[in-house]
C-alpha cells in the first residue's frame, strides 16, 4: 500500500498551463510546482507569465514560458513539438485560458460570441487533441479543462449565454474525451469553479457593482472565492490520488449551486 502523501506527489513530471500568467491559471501554475511538477506556461500575453515563471522558479523547479493563442492550431503544435523536444515527456495538461463576454442574448454582437466559443471550447479541443496524441503514445497523462458552475446553471443577474455555452460545451468535451481515451490510460476531468476573485473580475469588485451582493447573498458561504483555493484540488486531479478519476467535473463554487 502506497502512502497517501506520496501519491499528491507531482516530482517528476511536466505539466502545461495555458493561460497561467496570473488568475486561477497563476495559483495553480504555482500549485502544481509545489508538488513538484516542472511548468510550462502557454499565454498570448508574456509580461505575466514571466512574472509567475520567476516564483516558480524559485520554488526549485524549471518553468518554461511560451507564447502563442491556444486557438491557432499552428501556435498549438509548435507549443506541443518545444515541450517535447524541451522535456521528453507531457505528464498534465490544465485548458486555463478562457475570456468572458456579458450581453443580453438578442442583443449579443456574433463576433462577440465567436470570441468567448473560439477561447473557452475550440482552444481547449485544439489543445487537447495534440497533447491527448502526445499522452495516448505515452499511455498516460491528465488532463484539467478548467470550465465553471456556469457550465452548470445560468447565472443571474448578469446575461452571459456565450459564456455559458461554452464552459458546458467544455464539460461535455470532457465527458466525451474522458469516455474514448480512459482505456489508453489518459484520464479527463473538468474544474467548475463558482465566484473567483480575480483580475478578470476585480473591477466589479472596486466598482461595488450590485451584482456582486447578489451573488453572495446566493452562496451559503457567502463570499467569493480565491484563486489559491484551487490548489489542492488541482494537485489532486494532476496526481495519482486521483488514478481512478476520469469524466468528473468538480464544483469548488462555496455551495452556490447547491441552493
Amino acid at each position: 500500500m502506497e502512502n497517501v502523501m506520496e501519491l499528491f506527489s507531482l516530482k517528476g513530471r511536466v505539466a502545461i498551463v495555458t493561460g497561467g500568467g496570473q488568475g486561477l491559471g497563476k495559483s495553480m501554475a504555482i500549485g502544481l510546482a509545489q508538488a513538484g511538477a516542472d511548468i510550462v506556461i502557454a499565454a498570448r500575453r508574456t509580461e505575466t507569465a514571466m512574472e509567475t515563471k520567476k516564483i516558480i522558479e524559485d520554488i526549485g523547479v524549471k518553468c518554461t514560458v511560451i507564447k502563442g493563442d491556444m486557438r491557432v492550431e499552428d501556435d498549438v503544435k509548435k507549443m506541443v513539438s518545444q515541450v517535447v523536444e524541451e522535456y521528453g515527456k507531457i505528464d498534465i495538461l490544465f485548458n486555463n485560458a478562457g475570456t468572458w463576454r456579458g450581453s443580453d442574448a438578442e442583443k449579443m454582437e456574433l463576433e462577440d460570441w465567436k470570441e468567448v466559443i473560439d477561447v473557452n471550447l475550440t482552444g481547449p479541443f485544439i489543445v487537447s487533441r495534440e497533447v491527448g496524441n502526445v499522452m495516448l503514445r505515452q499511455g498516460k497523462g491528465s488532463i484539467v479543462n478548467v470550465a465553471s458552475m456556469s457550465g452548470m446553471i445560468v447565472n443571474t443577474p448578469q446575461n452571459q449565454c456565450a459564456y455559458n455555452a461554452s464552459k458546458g460545451g467544455l464539460i461535455m468535451l470532457t465527458k466525451s474525451m474522458a469516455a474514448e481515451w480512459a482505456d489508453r490510460g489518459v484520464r479527463v476531468n473538468a474544474l467548475c469553479p463558482g465566484y473567483m476573485r480575480t483580475e478578470m473580475s476585480e473591477d466589479r469588485y472596486q466598482r461595488k457593482d450590485p451584482a456582486i451582493e447578489r451573488w453572495f447573498s446566493m452562496t451559503p458561504m457567502g463570499r467569493s472565492g480565491v484563486p489559491d483555493e484551487l490548489m489542492g484540488i488541482a494537485v489532486y486531479l494532476a496526481s495519482d490520488a486521483s488514478s481512478f478519476v476520469t469524466g468528473a467535473s468538480y464544483l469548488v463554487d462555496g455551495g452556490y449551486t447547491a441552493w
